[in-house]
């Protein structure tokens, strides 16, 4: 069964290597996203820390790492629901001896893998030579960040599957979907981190899954939180991720169940 799935991940690489100019797009974008977002920083700290000692250096490195980790964080999930019920092709999906969501996640994990050398590599090298260098605030921090980094990207494809659900029911994602993206980006810490929200709102932000997409990664890799409160927040994280799961399991089975077939 494994076999199948494996299948299609390398068949996603393959297939992610020929949109040459996607890629190249994509690498101009956050290039300039991440000039311009260290110019703001630089401009607003001139050379006075924040709380927690972060310092215009710490938000150099954080913008690079936003940037590097929005790789890691790009799903397809959503779209391939969409299409699926949109052209009919769901029952057919639904015949095949493979999972349909393992499928979809397959395709993702292929994607992803392309992604890291296609665009996270360049994006990486560009951040070292026109900003800085990102350095990690310690050798002990990196299994905390690899690991708080899997489980974000566990709840950012849960999060997208769920989302995706809606095209059983909806008659156009576009719109839902852009609105979903740059919503995330902006609850996330991935533009703006959290510390710099009033209070009561940091505080409720927190209890949302999206801060531990890129706020808590980032947070472990320039060093911004104690110990305690890492291993606190990534218990947090790794309950939303069962969550989310359970969430999941629960209406991908009930959709599968009503399907409606929009076009095809």
């Amino acid at each position: 069964m494994f076999s199948k799935y494996l299948f299609v991940y390398k068949t996603r690489i393959i297939r992610s290597f020929t949109y040459k100019f996607e890629v190249y797009g994509n690498i101009l974008m956050q290039t300039i996203i991440m000039i311009t977002t260290s110019f703001f920083w630089r401009a607003l700290f001139q050379d006075k820390a924040f709380g927690n000692g972060i310092t215009a250096d710490s938000m150099m490195t954080y913008t690079i790492m936003s940037s590097v980790l929005s790789v890691l964080f790009i799903t397809g999930v959503e779209r391939r629901i969409q299409e699926s019920v949109e052209k009919g092709t769901i029952a057919i999906d639904l015949m095949r001896p493979v999972n349909i969501f393992g499928m979809f996640l397959a395709e993702d994990l292929g994607s992803i893998t392309a992604l890291l050398i296609q665009n996270l590599l360049p994006i990486l090298l560009l951040g070292s030579l026109l900003i800085r260098f990102p350095a990690i605030v310690s050798l002990s921090a990196i299994p905390l960040f690899a690991a708080s980094v899997i489980l974000s990207m566990a709840i950012n494809w849960l999060l997208a599957a769920i989302f995706g659900m809606w095209a059983f029911t909806a008659i156009s994602m576009d719109p839902l979907y852009q609105a979903k993206k740059h919503l995330i980006r902006l609850l996330s810490g991935s533009i703006i981190p959290i510390w710099f929200f009033p209070k009561r709102l940091a505080g409720i932000l927190n209890l949302l899954p999206f801060v531990y997409i890129y706020q808590l990664p980032l947070d472990i890799y320039i060093g911004s939180a104690s110990n305690a409160e890492i291993y606190s927040r990534m218990l947090i994280q790794l309950s939303w991720v069962l969550v989310l799961g359970a969430l999941f399991y629960i209406l991908s089975g009930k959709s599968l169940k009503k399907v409606l077939v929009q076009g095809g």
